[in-house]
């Protein structure tokens, strides 16, 4: 009885830690008096609200300004996974699950962070994930998104359901994104977006592959219920992530929506056929599946599983990365993302042989929070941890961190 009494203690000490979970949901479910004095005091402590991004202490703290700003429909598209969550506490408990070695009595004075993708040198492993509707958490939306990423030097890759055009987005960054692409069974319309993102500079092309059937997001669903806004006066009548989108322009959409969703390697061959971009696959989650993107002339994978939004009782990415890493073979790059959270999450992963790493949830909380001003401080946090975690384990670039430093 013990045993199971400390895991559940351990398990909700988890989820109160977790920006999944609020503190009334817990006081609903749970009498407090049934709970040890350790939760009673977790469930009682109230964080402060910071008034300024530079008063963030970690990327937790942005969080907390953006769910108490936000519209809670909009809030709970961000923290929406599907279904009882599994796939998003899976990526985050993977990472958990993984513990540093570090070695010592090195000269860590100079600290090397950077990283080539595609030719291309980066300052950080750290890249912006593509993410939707980025005016839903701030006005400025992906044009403030962007201007960070200017400033901060940073690899952006942008939604095809953005709300600002790919032409003002690459203006605001000042160079062409990464474009991101959902295809479904009708190829004009992946075709029309494509050649955009052609015409826009877009060199690379993400092929998005894991929204295969409508996911449960009931996490979204629940925070739907509680805002009581009239949301027809921006969303209309029926609402859709992609009517109204700029990058929809001159899409016939009810051919477009109407059709399946397709992901085949005719598909592979034919955007491969059709645009010279680099072509990059997201959402991959089987060794099987990396291989055949490289037999395929995939140009780079990214580990993904929507951030827990798209399969249900996923593994966590980071527990899935090792086999894909093995899969290429050191043929083609690999990026991962979901739950990374601290600076010591993409020390593992660039551990276990990821090129480089992509965050969503993190950015868009400090987005949601401050714009433009909370997604650098995002950045900033992150980049300081990885540094320091460098500097702990003796790794002075980034060729020097490998599988060895970790232990589970």
């Amino acid at each position: 009885m013990k045993k199971l009494s400390d895991n559940r203690r351990n398990l909700l000490k988890f989820l109160l830690a977790s920006p999944l979970i609020s503190t009334a949901a817990f006081t609903q479910e749970f009498q407090m008096d049934e709970m040890d004095p350790d939760i009673q005091y977790l469930l009682n402590l109230q964080k402060k609200l910071i008034a300024s991004p530079d008063d963030a202490i970690n990327i937790f703290d942005l969080e907390a300004v953006a769910r108490r700003s936000l519209p809670p429909a909009h809030y709970g598209y961000i923290a929406t996974g599907v279904a009882d969550e599994r796939s998003q506490i899976s990526n985050l408990l993977g990472y958990k699950k993984l513990k540093l070695r570090a070695r010592r009595i090195r000269d860590v004075r100079e600290i090397d962070t950077s990283v080539t993708i595609f030719g291309r040198k980066w300052p950080s492993p750290l890249a912006i994930a593509p993410t939707g509707h980025h005016r839903a958490y701030h006005n400025n939306g992906e044009l403030a998104v962007a201007r960070a990423a200017k400033n901060k030097e940073r690899l952006m890759m942008l939604s095809n359901v953005t709300s600002t055009s790919v032409e003002e987005v690459n203006e605001a960054r000042g160079e062409p994104v990464w474009f991101q692409l959902y295809a479904r069974d009708h190829w004009p319309s992946s075709l029309k977006m494509i050649r955009r993102a052609e015409a826009a500079g877009c060199e690379v092309l993400i092929l998005t592959v894991d929204m295969v059937g409508a996911g449960k997001r009931e996490t979204q669903d629940r925070f739907m219920m509680m805002d009581r806004r009239n949301c027809s006066a921006c969303h209309g009548d029926v609402r859709s992530p992609f009517r109204g989108r700029p990058m929809y322009e001159g899409v016939n959409l009810d051919d477009y929506l109407g059709a399946q969703e397709l992901f085949n390697w005719d598909l592979i061959k034919r955007i491969k056929d059709t645009t010279n971009m680099k072509l990059v696959v997201k959402g991959i989650t089987h060794a099987l599946d990396a291989k055949l993107c490289v037999e395929n002339g995939v140009d780079l994978i990214i580990v993904s599983n929507h951030g827990g939004r798209a399969q249900v009782d996923s593994r966590g990415t980071i527990e899935i990365l090792p086999e894909v890493v093995a899969a290429v073979d050191g043929k083609i790059p690999v990026m991962v993302d979901g739950g990374i959270r601290r600076g010591s999450d993409i020390f593992k992963a660039l551990a276990l042989g990821a090129t480089a790493v992509d965050i969503g949830r993190p950015y868009l909380w400090g987005l949601g929070a401050f714009g433009q001003a909370g997604v650098e401080k995002v950045i900033d946090i992150f980049d300081a941890e990885f540094k320091t975690v460098m500097q702990q384990t003796g790794a002075t670039s980034i060729n020097q961190i490998s599988k060895e430093m970790l232990t589970s």
